[in-house]
């Protein structure tokens, strides 16, 4: 489970204008369509052709959990892909992004500051461009540990230096023992 991945999809996925597929028949028959065929889909969700074909045409009406899990997944992955765009496009050229989280955050400072951890909780708009970093490393499969790095360095411009008004000698901002996080556009 990745969880600033997952945080940028969902967020993502509150600007849907049309609910996701929920009986496992038509979330079937929605991938059917999307793939152009069921063998595509069987391979993908790892069953048989004939089961596809079953709750194509809902003689099957109640998936395993596993198997309900990851058509749930597949679907939601792949549904409305325009308005998923528009959304992120919007994020990463006018509006950028809400981060709110409650984490362990530090920083290293010169000597004679105060540069403790401690966990807060922060909510916190950032500009598109740190949008379009988290945006385009998700994209290009970076672990989360490298997505936490750029949201660490976004609030260490946004939050800690106040977008360069202070703390100016501030070098690295720690951001750790994640309890929350959640993304808005």
């Amino acid at each position: 489970m990745s969880l600033f991945g997952d945080g940028l999809d969902a967020a993502v996925q509150k600007s849907f204008t049309r609910p996701a597929p929920k009986s496992a028949g038509a979330q079937m028959r929605y991938l059917v369509k999307q793939l152009k065929g069921t063998r595509a889909v069987a391979q993908m969700l790892r069953i048989s052709q004939r089961t596809v074909e079953r709750y194509v045409k809902d003689q099957i009406k109640q998936p395993r959990r596993d198997l309900a899990a990851r058509m749930e997944r597949e679907v939601t992955k792949r549904w409305q892909p325009q308005i998923r765009a528009k959304a992120r496009q919007k994020a990463v050229t006018t509006g950028g992004i809400i981060i709110d989280t409650r984490a362990r955050l530090g920083y290293t400072a010169p000597i004679g500051s105060t540069d403790q951890d401690r966990i807060r909780h922060l909510t916190v708009a950032l500009p598109p461009r740190y949008a379009a970093r988290l945006f385009d490393a998700q994209e290009s499969g970076a672990s989360d540990q490298q997505l936490q790095e750029i949201a660490a360095e976004a609030l260490k411009e946004v939050y800690f230096q106040d977008s360069g008004r202070r703390a100016g000698q501030l070098e690295e901002v720690r951001f750790t023992d994640i309890e929350h996080l959640e993304f808005g556009l």
